[in-house]
């Protein structure tokens, strides 16, 4: 069940961070790839702030947090 989640919280946190930052999503599998790897990315960043989160809103918190951070990574480099 835990792989499931996996995939469910970081296709909406994907979905998510796309509305924010472009305005529109990617499709599935991308939002997909950038919810899970936000989701990596937002708990490396939370834990070094020492910010710890519980349950399935705080996994879509950081999920969404770190999608967010990758996109502007991302936008940074696709301006150069």
């Amino acid at each position: 069940m835990g792989l499931l989640w996996w995939i469910i919280i970081g296709a909406i946190a994907g979905w998510l961070a796309g509305k924010l930052m472009r305005g529109g999503g990617f499709g599935f599998l991308i939002n997909l790839l950038v919810g899970i790897v936000g989701a990596v990315i937002g708990g490396w960043v939370f834990g070094l702030l020492g910010i710890a989160t519980g349950g399935i809103i705080g996994s879509l918190v950081t999920a969404l947090v770190g999608a967010i951070l990758l996109l502007w990574i991302i936008s940074l480099f696709k301006r150069a």
